[in-house]
C-alpha cells in the first residue's frame, strides 16, 4: 500500500490533484460533485481521480450503486496518513492550504 501511495501521489502527473482530494476526504466524506465545487475542479477530473483511487484502494465508495455516492479514505490509508504527510512535505506544499 505504501508503494501505491508513493506512486499515485509523487510518481505521476495527477499526484497533486489526488492529494488535494484525499485531504478533503480526510476532513469529511463527500461525493464527486461536492469535491469538484469545494476544490474548484472540473467534475470529470474529480470523477477520474476518484475512480483511480478506488481501483487502487485508497478511497472507498459508500453505496457504490447509488447516484451521488459518498467517498471516504480507506482504513489502510488512515494508518499510513503520516506517510501521506511525508510525501506531501517533499513537494513543499501545505496539505490544508486551499487553492
Amino acid at each position: 500500500m505504501k508503494n501505491i501511495v508513493w506512486y499515485l501521489l509523487a510518481g505521476s502527473r495527477g499526484g497533486p490533484t489526488r492529494a488535494r482530494i484525499l485531504w478533503e476526504l480526510k476532513m469529511r466524506p463527500r461525493n464527486a460533485h461536492q469535491l469538484a465545487v469545494d476544490l474548484g475542479f472540473d467534475y470529470k477530473t474529480v470523477q477520474h481521480h476518484l475512480l483511480l483511487m478506488v481501483k487502487h484502494r485508497l478511497v472507498v465508495a459508500i453505496n457504490p450503486d447509488n447516484y451521488g455516492q459518498m467517498y471516504i479514505i480507506c482504513p489502510e490509508l488512515e494508518i499510513l496518513w503520516l506517510e501521506f504527510g511525508d510525501i506531501w512535505a517533499q513537494f513543499g506544499s501545505d496539505l490544508g492550504k486551499s487553492k
